[in-house]
């Protein structure tokens, strides 16, 4: 690697130039991995997608990276610092009812979420680097990561496991993420907490059953469900600091087989979302404690368990996300805001637990075009002319983390 002088070469304003000729090839794979979803862990296709372009644009490109991820590496030409740029791949078991003409090939697997963006975005980032690698301080790992949507161990951990943020360590790391509660163009971030820890449980609600003309000769774990339900409810609203964001939503229940049985045996799952780790730690206490007791009022006993490995916190570096905020200002035809914290999860965070960084949205909301549903939407559509505007942004946060201390 040549030596230089370590004072940031390429900027926003540059890669702005270039993209104009990788565009329509960004759109081009972002249709190609739309038409072609996969779920978590199954991404053979768009892996291997992945590493030919990779290696297509003279970038080294490791395969089977935490399962079917990938690591692409890019030396510049100048010493600096590594930084890491990831984009998740896997798709969700959604059939989709969008009005594109690149609607998914696959039964009950679409990009809803936006990962196929995320794909195309973080590929035409590599185009724009590699392009100018002789200006390039430092070096730039590609990050493309299987399985964000799985929700326990995720694909972040095994790959972090496989070595992927190490030889060279990882100096900084940023992801991107599309979504439709911004308007197209829009960059949303925030220091600190960006996005909660989902962390998923089941109540297994044990009664005894019986006729329903005689619920009094039964222990009636449906009608204990719903007592549980409302009392879970509390946890929220009067068992923890009201300061802290915290949602507890029961979103499934199963029991029972006709409208005269009381069935032995109900099971509700649910969610709970915390921005840290305290509110979190109490937050399962407290729905433990609540669901025994209650259970225990009625003649009930319950079971209750946490799914292993729950995303943590996505936490951004206050330092590093200040720098982010005034390089993405820079970048022409975008706006920059401070956004509210969201309480889905990532599992991005994990990789922020190795290296600081930040996570960031570009909003793609665009009414005239049919860009109004929600993120996990069977309608979700994507406003494809914000698409160089997050290949732009990885770019030019790897060129400027990469020559630059904070």
């Amino acid at each position: 690697m040549v030596k230089g002088n370590g004072a940031a070469m390429l900027n926003a304003r540059a890669f702005m130039k270039d993209v104009k000729k990788y565009e329509p090839e960004i759109i081009k794979i972002r249709r190609d991995v739309h038409e072609n979803p996969e779920l978590a862990y199954k991404e053979f296709r768009t892996s291997k997608l992945v590493a030919d372009r990779l290696r297509g644009l003279g970038i080294k490109a490791t395969s089977g990276v935490g399962g079917t991820g990938v690591v692409g590496l890019l030396e510049g030409g100048k010493e600096g610092r590594v930084v890491a740029l990831r984009a998740d791949m896997d798709a969700l078991p959604i059939q989709e009812n969008a009005d594109v003409e690149f609607r998914s090939k696959v039964d009950n697997a679409m990009h809803a979420c936006g990962h196929d963006t995320h794909v195309s975005m973080l590929l035409g980032a590599a185009m724009l680097l590699a392009g100018r690698r002789d200006e390039l301080a430092g070096t730039v790992k590609f990050l493309f990561q299987p399985a964000e949507e799985h929700g326990g161990r995720g694909g972040a951990k095994p790959m972090i496991e496989d070595g992927a943020m190490k030889n060279p360590k990882v100096d900084y790391v940023f992801g991107l993420h599309i979504m439709n509660g911004a308007p197209a163009g829009t960059f949303a971030l925030r220091p600190g907490a960006m996005m909660a820890a989902p962390d998923s449980f089941k109540v297994r609600i044990v009664g005894r059953g019986g006729h329903g003309s005689e619920p009094h000769k039964t222990v009636d774990p449906i009608f204990v469900s719903a007592q549980v339900i409302n009392s879970l409810q509390g946890v929220s609203s009067r068992l923890t600091d009201q300061t802290q964001p915290l949602v507890i939503s029961v979103c499934s229940i199963h029991a029972g087989s006709k409208d005269n049985i009381i069935p032995d045996e109900a099971l509700l799952e649910g969610t709970i979302r915390t921005l840290d780790e305290k509110t979190r730690a109490s937050a399962k206490r407290h729905v433990v404690r609540v669901a025994k007791t209650v259970c225990r009022a009625f003649g009930a006993s319950c079971e209750l368990s946490f799914m292993e490995d729950a995303y943590p916190v996505t936490v951004n570096d206050p330092k590093v996300t200040a720098k982010v905020f005034k390089v993405l200002k820079t970048i022409e035809g975008t706006k920059t805001t401070v956004y509210r914290p969201v309480m889905g999860g990532e599992d991005f965070s994990r990789f922020l637990h190795q290296a600081p960084g930040t996570f960031y949205f570009l909003g793609t909301d665009n009414p005239k075009k049919g860009c109004i549903y929600p993120n996990h939407s069977s309608r979700f559509k994507v406003d494809e002319d914000v698409l160089k505007y997050g290949s732009v942004s990885l770019a030019a946060l790897a060129a400027e983390f990469g020559a630059q201390n904070l």
